[in-house]
């Protein structure tokens, strides 16, 4: 049934939920007048509605808020709450020839476009898996958020808003996560936290000629360049303040993580020719990827293109950087601790704009029959047993979900997987591990 359905209802659907250019609210400051998310969640309700009309569908927008689907199926109990999210990175970058973000294309098992694997499957495999257990043993809840991409910034308001709805979950389910391989059902074991902040360096009220103020006026560059030099070491890109760093990996971590090393020991990323990569050896770098901090300078302003570049000494410098953060760290005070580091001594103006704080999560300890669900699914489509590994990214509602309810179980699971592309250029869904996610999720409904 779930095979068929993911060929018959629910890839005609996603392609043209593909088609929406429904930005996160960080990429699109007019997404409210644009309509963008809310023409992808009334699709959205619009096609759970059609395929049960006893499923209880609402779109839910608080105001000044990104939309949220709820999707409920009247059992009654402590829920088992399925989350995923609607929202889209922008497309970044040239997409292959034949390629496009918002035009959905199939090329075999794999289907081509922004937000077809990140999160727009969601949906459709948690309806489809829900109707598949024919209900399961109780209550079931969907929601599907608007804000993720963004940092979930909206999503603790309606956390609170459907408390008393939604209750306290047994169960909670995240299809937002990833796999190593496309050859089994994985687990998430932990995620990273995540800083988002932009930076800007001001010594000039105007641009002047480089020959009258260079070697005078300090470049706006170079002291940004220092400023970020007392976050990170630039000879080696480790982490300077302690208090990023975190605790370590703890042992059961680190186990499953150096066998996932001696499995997956290729580099599946697409690095040029000779690169060096961070890490001794392979189980360095997947400790690397799931518990050590990181810092990346995502965008730039206040630099022209290359073939409008003059002999100008630029009045401004702004960077936007994102650091990842050890799962164990608690993201509010690294901020803290980054915001007092970031000072300048040659009297430039720096402005730091806190953009988005997510702590990281680990996940606890799962019951043993949902253990025994999931690597049923497992070994009867792939023949191989569930397999565990941290991811590197962050989704802020599972540890929001695990401080808010500390006795939940969670499975944290997905379908980005290698070369998937997930925030790059060419992403793409995996159709045959989503129909496994669909399936895993249809035994955990019905075992719950």
């Amino acid at each position: 049934m779930i095979d068929a359905a993911w060929e018959k209802r629910v890839l005609p659907a996603l392609a043209e939920y593909t088609r929406i250019e429904c930005l996160s609210p960080a990429f699109d400051p007019d997404w409210a007048e644009r309509g963008a998310l809310s023409e992808a969640a009334e699709l959205l309700c619009a096609w759970t509605q059609e395929q049960d009309d006893g499923l209880i569908t609402e779109i839910v927008q608080l105001p000044g808020r990104t939309p949220v689907l709820l999707v409920e199926n009247g059992g009654s109990g402590d829920p088992i709450l399925i989350y995923g999210h609607m929202d889209k990175q922008p497309p970044l970058g040239d997409w292959r020839p034949g390629l496009a973000p918002f035009e959905p294309v199939r090329q075999g098992e794999l289907l081509y476009g922004r937000g077809t694997a990140d999160d727009g499957y969601a949906l459709f495999a948690a309806v489809t898996a829900l109707l598949a257990a024919e209900g399961g043993r109780g209550r079931v809840i969907i929601l599907i958020e608007g804000s993720e991409e963004s940092g979930s910034p909206d999503l603790g308001a309606y956390v609170e808003h459907l408390r008393e709805r939604i209750g306290s979950p047994s169960l909670v389910i995240c299809l937002d996560s990833g796999c190593l391989s496309y050859d089994r059902v994985w687990l998430t074991s932990s995620l990273r936290g995540n800083l988002v902040a932009s930076l800007r360096v001001d010594v000039l009220t105007e641009g002047v000629h480089s020959g009258a103020a260079g070697g005078v006026v300090p470049s706006s560059f170079r002291i940004l360049r220092k400023i970020l030099s007392r976050v990170e070491d630039e000879a080696t890109g480790q982490i300077l303040l302690p208090e990023l760093r975190g605790s370590g990996v703890p042992a059961d971590h680190r186990e499953s993580l150096t066998s996932a090393a001696l499995e997956f020991s290729d580099n599946p990323l697409p690095t040029v020719d000779g690169l060096r990569l961070g890490g001794e050896d392979a189980t360095g770098r997947f400790i690397a990827r799931a518990w050590s901090p990181a810092l990346e300078v995502t965008g730039m302003d206040g630099l022209p293109a290359v073939r409008d570049a003059g002999n100008v000494l630029r009045p401004s410098t702004t960077a936007k950087i994102s650091l990842r953060l050890p799962p164990d760290v608690d993201a509010q005070r690294a901020a803290d601790v980054l915001i007092s580091a970031l000072t300048t001594d040659e009297g430039a103006h720096l402005t730091i704009d806190l953009e988005g704080v997510a702590d990281g999560w680990v996940a606890p300890p799962l019951d043993d029959r949902y253990i025994a669900a999931l690597d049923r699914v497992s070994l009867d489509i792939f023949q191989r047993p569930i397999g565990y590994h941290g991811e590197g990214g962050t989704i802020p509602f599972l540890a929001d979900l695990k401080r808010s309810f500390p006795g939940t179980q969670f499975v944290a699971t997905g379908v980005l997987g290698p070369h998937s592309n997930a925030h790059g250029p060419n992403e793409f869904l995996h159709i045959p591990m989503a129909k496994a996610v669909t399936h895993a999720v249809a035994q955990l409904l019905r075992v719950g």
